[in-house]
């Protein structure tokens, strides 16, 4: 199974990090699949990084073979969503984006991308407007709306599958909203569409 990502897709989020690119299409990277964390289990800070950071997003899983699939027909190549964490070393990518080097070890590191319970999209809401928040020891620290993004999921389905054929499992994280920030041990997180936890778990 593949792990797509797509980076600066709330304009918010854009301004929070600095990004002033006018974008014409969706930015896309990869996680590797030793980067998938699921099932609750714990998400331990890495040796190499002194500032990971969360971002919480809206996770796709396809569940059709698709290639070059038109945006009109992309609704039916999934039919699932959960809440996940795109966890990123920033202190890393901040340094290998000024030297103008590409950045994969800071964001697809070993359990890097957090995923939640997957839910049907009847559970979920209308894939356009799904609201979905994270909260940290409790407190809410982030919260988002797909409304928001500069794509959405059905034309980033489109785009990446003119360059990847698709496959069933393939999880594609959509975005992160503005609010990101670092991570402590022993911190707990917890991850909502709507009012529905669907992502719990701790950070060692």
């Amino acid at each position: 199974m593949k792990i797509i990502a797509v980076g600066m897709n709330y304009a918010a989020h854009n301004k929070e990090l600095h990004h002033s690119l006018e974008l014409s299409e969706p930015t896309i990277f990869m996680k590797s699949d030793s980067s998938l964390l699921k099932d609750g289990k714990p998400f331990f800070i890495p040796d190499f990084s002194s500032e990971v950071h969360y971002e919480t997003e809206i996770v796709v899983r396809i569940d059709r073979l698709g290639k070059n699939i038109a945006e009109r027909f992309a609704h039916r190549y999934y039919s699932e969503v959960t809440v996940g964490i795109d966890f990123t070393a920033r202190d890393l990518q901040r340094k290998l984006r000024e030297q103008g080097l590409p950045w994969e070890i800071s964001k697809a590191f070993d359990n890097s991308a957090v995923v939640g319970t997957f839910i049907p999209l009847d559970r979920a809401g209308d894939i356009n407007r799904i609201p979905f928040h994270l909260d940290i020891n409790g407190k809410k620290v982030q919260e988002g709306n797909t409304r928001d993004m500069l794509f959405p999921v059905d034309r980033i389905v489109a785009y990446v599958s003119r360059f990847f054929t698709l496959k069933i499992g393939d999880l594609i994280y959509t975005g992160t909203p503005v609010g990101v920030g670092p991570v402590r041990i022993d911190d707990h997180l917890q991850g909502y569409i709507g009012e529905q936890k669907l992502l719990d778990f701790y950070v060692r």
